[in-house]
Order: structure tokens, then C-alpha cells, then sequence
């Protein structure tokens, strides 16, 4: 066995002595040198296949790029990779991404950048939502690579020449918020120079983005739910007159409002992919308010049903009683029904509107795009 199936190996077992990556293991892990061999691997692709690196061995130069699906940072970078590929296929260069996260190890309000965690089956979304021109492959199961490579962000970029040596390790350039602003193509210009037999000018850059999401990270992600399922629960009563201004949003935040009953089941049971979305996206300008649509008299019933599903957002039961005049404040478009959607832009405009179950994804995807996918 050589050198780079040895040092796969040695991360393989390292994990398997420790179930959770420890913290004391992540902070050993090292950023592969200039000069060394490229480790082997052999990940799933979300095209049904494994990849190794002997599957590249016709390029002239290999890029690997550490990645994943929800880091904002690595949003940025997506199409400018994109374009990577597509301007040098034809002259030898070959790209692959890996993402090195543990799915498990990422906390809900980690993602409020994004529609989506890092799971593998939610890469294969992403793929195709983005229309990737290079193969994306899962190292989340067991990091063995993320490790041997010695990726530290989300994304992070190792780049090789045709007998696999690391020629520069780093950033893919100096300005993650607009292209226009790029002073240094640092990834560009490593390529170009391997292209040319010349020396790499600058061969090692900071990588800056979110941190991988190593196994350790599982005991956060687990305290974070628990933090939240002791947050308070209430409802307060609301008018007719007052949720009219309530849909009016007069505020800067992106408003999400749902009606619900305790009598639609189907609606109480969605009100888990509500509170799902309040963690992810409470700290951008986005607030969720859900409205009972039950009769005062079940103000317990409600009350305990929102406590169920552990509901800390806004929530209003409808003191008037009459679910006709409650639609009509909420919509006057709607003929009526449980469940009810809206998203409301500040000044009133409605984007999302979705009378009965919602799609989760198609919803979080309108909400990210209004709030924004990266840092601007």
C-alpha cells in the first residue's frame, strides 16, 4: 500500500476508534503540503457512481474543490467554479467537488443561507437545481478524505499537476462578494501557470468560508435542539382588523404567516416544517406568525398543540371566531380553507401563496432567495 492509501487508511481508523470525531483529533488535522501526492479516494458521486482519483488520470491538471450545499460562502463560489470548468475542460483541466460535512453535525440556524442542509440526497437537489458541469461527490459518512486532504472551510481548493503534486492550496480568489472586485485569481492563475510549466506565483492562500462540519459537531447540533425546545410557547388573541395589518407588513422583515385548526390534522402536523424554517431563517429579516383559525373556546387546545411542536414564534388564536371574516383579512383573493400560506415582502407584496399543504422546499427556496444566499 502506498503512501496515500496509508494515510486514507490511518483517518479511516481514526474514526472508527472514535465514533465522534473528537475535537482534540479535528484540531490535528493538517493542510496537505505543496509538493505532496494527491490522496486517493473512492466517494459516491450524486450520479450513482464512485469516483477515484486514478478516474482523472487524463488531466493535465486535477482541481478539487471542498464544498457543500448551505455555507453562503460556498453559494458564491458556485457558478465561478462553474466557469472554471466550462473555460478549461478543453485544455486538460478536470474538476471535482467533495463535500466534507456531516450532515448531522450542522445546526438548523446554520442554514439560513440556504434551502437546504448538506445530506446526500440534498446534493443531488443542488446538483441539479444548479446545473453542476462537474462531479460531486459525498465524504460525510466518514471524513477519512476531508482529513487526509486537510480541508478546513467550505470552499477550499487543492490543485495538482499532471503527476498529481500539489501545486496551491487555498481560496479560489480575494473577493467572495462580487466578481468585479477580484484583485487575485489566485486559482486561475495556479492553473494557468501549471498549464504554462512555470512555478505557481503565490502556492498557498487562507480558504475562507464556513468550517467543515466534522462529527464532533453532532453534540452542538443535538444541544441546539434542546436549547430550543425550552424556549416559551404562547398565544395571544387578535382581531380581524388587526391581522389585516398584520398582512399589510409593515416592517423590513419577510413575513411568513400561517393558518391553521387543530380540527385539520394535516395542518398540525406542518406546523413542524414551520418551526423548522423559523430556526433556520429567524436571524436574517424574516419573521413566522401563525394565526388559529379554531374558536376561543380551544384556546388550550391550541395552545398545547403550538407547545407540541414547540412553536417559540408568534402565534395568534382568532377572537372572533368566524373563520370567513378571518380569511378575508388574511386574503381577500382566498375562498377560504386550512391550511393557509402566505409570504408577505415588507409593503405587503405577497410572493409564496399556497392554500392547503405547502412544499417545504419550493417554500424555503422563495424565502432564500428574497433574503439572499450569500454575504453581499
Amino acid at each position: 500500500m502506498g503512501k496515500n492509501g496509508l494515510a486514507v487508511l490511518a483517518a479511516i481508523i481514526l474514526l472508527f476508534l472514535a465514533p465522534e470525531f473528537s475535537r482534540s483529533a479535528q484540531q490535528k488535522v493538517k493542510t496537505l503540503e505543496i509538493g505532496r501526492q494527491a490522496p486517493d479516494f473512492n466517494l459516491p458521486g450524486v450520479d450513482g457512481r464512485n469516483y477515484r482519483l486514478a478516474d482523472f488520470a487524463d488531466a493535465k491538471v486535477l482541481v478539487v474543490v471542498f464544498t457543500c450545499n448551505h455555507c453562503p460562502t460556498a453559494q458564491a463560489y458556485e457558478d465561478r467554479i462553474k466557469k472554471l470548468t466550462t473555460d478549461y475542460i478543453s485544455k486538460g483541466v478536470a474538476v471535482v467537488a467533495i463535500s466534507p460535512n456531516d450532515p448531522q453535525a450542522v445546526r438548523l440556524d446554520e442554514l439560513g443561507y440556504s434551502d437546504m442542509g448538506d445530506t446526500f440526497e440534498e446534493m443531488k437537489i443542488r446538483v441539479k437545481d444548479k446545473g453542476y458541469n462537474f462531479p460531486y461527490l459525498y465524504d460525510g459518512k466518514t471524513q477519512a478524505v476531508t482529513i487526509a486532504y486537510g480541508a478546513v472551510a467550505t470552499p477550499h481548493l487543492f490543485i495538482f499537476d499532471n503527476h498529481r503534486k500539489l501545486c496551491y492550496a487555498g481560496r479560489f480568489d480575494d473577493s467572495e462578494k462580487k466578481t468585479k472586485q477580484v484583485k487575485s485569481n489566485d486559482a486561475i492563475n495556479a492553473i494557468e501557470a501549471i498549464l504554462a510549466g512555470r512555478k505557481v506565483p503565490v502556492e498557498k492562500t487562507r480558504a475562507f468560508g464556513c468550517s467543515v462540519k466534522w462529527a464532533s459537531k453532532r453534540a452542538s447540533a443535538k444541544a441546539s435542539l434542546a436549547s430550543w425546545a425550552r424556549e416559551k410557547v404562547s398565544l395571544t388573541a387578535i382581531n380581524a382588523k388587526d391581522i389585516s395589518e398584520l398582512v399589510k407588513n409593515d416592517t423590513s422583515k419577510l413575513r411568513l404567516i400561517n393558518i391553521w385548526a387543530t380540527w385539520s390534522q394535516p395542518s398540525v402536523e406542518q406546523l413542524e416544517q414551520f418551526v423548522i424554517m423559523n430556526r433556520m431563517y429567524r436571524r436574517r429579516d424574516f419573521e413566522l406568525i401563525t394565526i388559529s383559525a379554531d374558536s376561543p373556546a380551544k384556546e388550550q387546545q391550541v395552545l398545547s398543540a403550538l407547545k407540541k411542536q414547540q412553536a417559540s414564534c408568534r402565534n395568534y388564536l382568532f377572537a372572533q371566531g368566524d373563520i370567513y371574516r378571518l380569511m378575508e383579512a388574511v386574503d381577500k383573493d382566498l375562498l377560504g380553507g386550512v391550511p393557509c400560506t402566505l409570504l408577505i415582502e415588507p409593503g405587503g407584496k405577497v410572493i409564496y401563496r399556497r392554500l392547503g399543504l405547502i412544499e417545504p422546499l419550493e417554500l424555503k427556496k422563495t424565502i432564500v432567495e428574497y433574503v439572499g444566499r450569500y454575504y453581499k
